[in-house]
């Protein structure tokens, strides 16, 4: 018999990048009574997403209001950390769409609600910053209206509850201007009495999914997911299917729930509820764990294929194990073999010749997991992000498509409209705003967007928002040139040298400064033409006894820019590699010997590993 758990509720908040998700949260839990926080973005636990001021992973908490518990999911915003979401996904009954109410439903906006749609969750839509200055919160209502009559035929979305929030102040009602109110009590009411509780079938015995994994140094691996049937107890007896269908035995050690951010220990778990099991350490995502009684698999969560991969390495350098602690190739594959554990999205391979392919959903996304291991104290080297092509049944070479938004003051709109048309864009809508900018929509090939966002910053001089979402494959649009520029090489090693370098400030920009350790073939400078070069940054003076007056030229360098990790992916070329260590990002070719390299490329070898 079918029955609902109305003690419980489980809400995700799904939205685009900056929307507001973890700061309501932030509000939630103090509307809750949970005024204990240690900081704000609470959600954000990871120092890079306080860094960069984005969620990466979904993270799991829960409120109580009026004897209900209600289980909140923070999902990410961005489209590379699409697989957070639909995992996700998996645990809820409703999600909470937030929306800015100046910006409007943006590419990442229709992702994660494309997704929630395909799962007929029940929707609550939250109109969200309406105290900027820019807001215009009914306009953008009916933007998302008509993105739900887009992405889905259901009409009964359009009736979904509509709610106007300032999150930063706690503050959301039912109606635009209602100055009466001051705190979440319309939206939490909304979310107990509109949404829905979970279902469980009262015939069935124990089966939860696993949604997520998490590890403690002292239980193990944890399963995290939704107990979909039955109840289960500390030190019960249990099966785990895994993928191949095999049955796994297990015994529960430690069974544990949500409250607020943290976790509680409790003795049983019911229906509905989300939870974190101990007990099993051959679990994977999407495994179904089940009473011996009766083993039934739950359907695995289906999450989409990688887009884009990259090549992982030990650290070829010759400065290999001056700054890093970590640095075999075992060491590489064992963290890349656990990421992959922990996150459905990405696909991991062993190449032939010590090196690894990573497969994921964009460059951002493999950006975040190399940044993540120079933390951790690796050395590795990187490669140029490619995009995964794939075959029709007639043969036909197909390629991923994104759907991109421009927004940029009209001045600088020509530019960035000729340098996509160059990558293959194909302009699909131009809109001209009252404030000056243009809204420009693009349908470009993926491998079009690698190396273009920090140029597209440079075009509109700062003053440009680019985001973009996946379409689908679509026919191979054929070649471009993806960069016009070469590179300067070292051709030895040693330190750069401050007249060296300024000797040759006019072949191109440097990404080195005096001091700086050097080597051959390390990728020194961005050449101002086509074709490598290759020059010494260690040249010193030659002294003379000379002294007249004009003869000693001052050394005044420019000042570089310091390369970024994301900068340095978005700039190598296929031959070239990143070499990442904890405190260093620098950029080398991927045969260092000059000479050897100048062979191969004479024959027309392109490595693609090392």
């Amino acid at each position: 018999m079918i029955k609902k758990n109305e003690k419980i509720r489980n809400v995700a908040i799904i939205a685009h990048v900056d929307h507001g998700k973890t700061t309501l949260v932030d509000a939630l839990f103090k509307q809750s009574g949970l005024n204990n926080l240690s900081q704000e973005r609470v959600m954000d636990s990871m120092a890079l997403e306080r860094e960069r001021g984005i969620t990466i992973s979904a993270k799991n908490c829960a409120i109580h209001y009026k004897g209900v518990k209600i289980n909140i999911i923070d999902t990410p915003g961005h489209s590379d950390f699409g697989g957070e979401v639909e995992r996700a996904l998996s645990m809820v009954d409703s999600v909470i769409l937030l929306c800015d109410s100046a910006e409007g439903p943006l590419p990442q906006t229709r992702f994660v609600l494309q997704k929630a749609l395909n799962k007929k969750l029940k929707l609550i839509i939250v109109i969200n910053k309406i105290d900027r200055q820019d807001a215009r919160p009914k306009e953008v209502l009916n933007e998302v209206y008509d993105l739900l009559l887009e992405l889905s035929d259901d009409e009964s979305y359009l009736d979904s509850p509509v709610f106007y929030a300032n999150g930063r102040d706690g503050i959301c009602s039912s109606k635009l201007e209602n100055e009466s109110v001051k705190d979440l009590h319309e939206l939490l009411d909304a979310i107990i009495g509109k949404m829905p509780a979970p279902e469980f079938d009262s015939d069935e015995p124990f089966q939860m999914l696993v949604s997520d994994l998490s590890y403690s140094e002292y239980l193990g691996r944890l399963a995290i997911g939704k107990v979909i049937n039955g109840k289960a107890s500390v030190n019960d007896s249990l099966i785990c299917i895994n993928e191949k269908n095999n049955n796994i035995s297990l015994r529960v050690t430690r069974l544990q729930i949500y409250d607020g951010p943290s976790l509680k220990e409790v003795s049983e778990v019911e229906s509905g509820d989300i939870i974190v099991l101990s007990g099993v350490n051959d679990v994977f995502i999407g495994d179904t764990i089940c009473t011996s009684k009766q083993i039934k698999a739950l359907p695995r969560i289906n999450v989409d294929e990688p887009t884009v991969s990259m090549l992982f390495s030990k650290n070829i350098s010759p400065l290999s194990g001056t700054e890093g602690k970590i640095l075999t190739s075992n060491r590489i594959w064992e963290y890349l073999k656990k990421e992959a554990l922990k996150n459905v999205s990405i696909q991991i391979e062993k190449n032939t010749d010590d090196t690894f392919t990573v497969k994921g959903r964009g460059e951002f996304q493999m950006a975040i997991i190399v940044e993540q291991m120079r933390r951790e104290g690796f050395e590795l080297c990187i490669g140029r992000p490619k995009v995964i092509f794939k075959k029709d049944n007639e043969g036909h070479v197909l390629e991923p498509v994104e759907n991109v938004y421009a927004d940029c003051p009209q001045e600088y709109s020509g530019t960035v409209m000729e340098t996509l048309s160059n990558r293959k864009a194909i302009l699909i809508n131009l809109v001209y705003n009252d404030n000056g900018r243009v809204k420009l929509q693009f349908h470009v090939p993926s491998r079009g967007l690698i190396g273009y966002r920090d140029l597209f910053l440079t075009e509109t001089h700062g003053y440009g928002i680019l985001n973009s979402s996946l379409i689908g494959y679509e026919e191979y649009k054929g070649d471009f040139l993806e960069r016009n520029t070469g590179s300067l090489i070292c051709d030895r090693s040693g330190e750069a040298v401050a007249y060296g370098i300024w000797e040759l400030e006019d072949r191109g920009k440097f990404f080195i400064e005096p001091g700086d350790p050097v080597y051959e073939g390390q990728i020194v400078g961005e050449r101002n033409k086509e074709g490598d070069l290759i020059l010494n940054p260690t040249r010193t003076k030659k002294l003379t006894n000379l002294r007249a007056s004009g003869h000693d030229e001052a050394v005044t360098l420019t000042p570089i820019k310091k390369m970024t990790l994301d900068r340095a992916i978005s700039f190598i070329k296929d031959d070239e590699l990143v070499e990442v260590t904890p405190t260093s990002i620098r950029l080398c070719k991927k045969i260092l010997n000059n000479q050897k390299r100048h062979i191969l490329e004479n024959r027309g070898y392109i490595p693609e590993f090392l």
